[in-house]
């Protein structure tokens, strides 16, 4: 295709989003930045632009919690050719279930599952036979492992995990050129913390005692990125990032499989 080439990063206004918008510029790679601050995507948009103005960065300015938005925004980038997409966007929540927020709940379902599945779907329609192209899903350690007051986000992380992985497996069967892949962060020096326990000051180094910066996360996914592995994960434990294959049991070749 002789069309310029794009990054689609979902959830580009802070954290992991915002650093791995200007690793991937760095590279000199046109971004198209998704996210609901329409301010702090034109801060992040002028300071790429400063030191890379050959870059063409567009912004999109969408909540992606109304699922009419996701529809609307993918069909506004079909004229741009996409060679990887994103699914950064996320929030996340700390609280048992039977006190949880479910006004807040419903939105994180709506941007953490379904938005990304909606994003993930039109992508992989789109590009199947594309060399070169990926879509990463940004899942969490809490995709693999269920932490005591987060259970209801884990299981959201675990559903983009699982989907994930389900689709990387079921592109390579298919022949497929478009490869899909997960990265899953432990903690993470992000808003996350402030937005997940409902407070406006949140001291990463008084609540853990070991985090990444964004700026470490984004290496790593872009070390995903340049690897053919199907998972990028950071243990809880040890804080080390290892690619591997998928993590989850498969059904594979099972004779009690569906029959088609």
């Amino acid at each position: 295709m002789g069309k310029r080439k794009y990054i689609v990063i979902t959830g580009a206004s802070s954290g992991i989003g915002w650093a791995t918008a200007k690793a991937f510029a760095q590279r000199g790679k046109n971004l198209v930045l998704i996210a609901r601050r329409r301010e702090r995507l034109e801060t992040l948009k002028s300071e790429i632009l400063e030191d890379y103005p050959q870059l063409d960065i567009q912004v999109k300015s969408v909540d992606l919690s109304h699922l009419v938005n996701v529809y609307q925004v993918y069909d506004e980038l079909k004229p741009y050719f996409i060679e990887a997409w994103i699914n950064n966007a996320g929030c996340g929540n700390y609280s048992g279930v039977t006190e949880q927020d479910l006004k807040k709940i419903e939105t994180m379902l709506h941007l953490n599952v379904e938005a990304l599945t909606i994003f993930s779907s039109l992508y992989v329609r789109d590009y199947f036979n594309v060399d070169g192209t990926q879509l990463i899903n940004v899942s969490s350690a809490g995709g693999y492992t269920i932490v005591p007051g987060a259970v209801t986000y884990c299981a959201a992380k675990f559903y983009v995990s699982s989907f994930t992985e389900g689709l990387s497996r079921e592109l390579k069967e298919n022949g497929a050129k478009l490869q899909a892949k997960v990265l899953a962060p432990a903690a993470t020096q992000t808003e996350f913390g402030q937005v997940a326990n409902d407070v406006t000051d949140y001291d990463y180094d008084h609540t853990f005692g070991r985090y990444h910066t964004s700026d470490e996360m984004s290496t790593f996914l872009l070390d995903l990125y340049d690897n053919s592995a199907t998972v990028g994960s950071v243990s809880r434990e040890t804080f080390t990032f290892v690619l591997s294959d998928p993590i989850f049991p498969y059904a594979g070749k099972s004779s009690h499989n569906q029959k088609l």
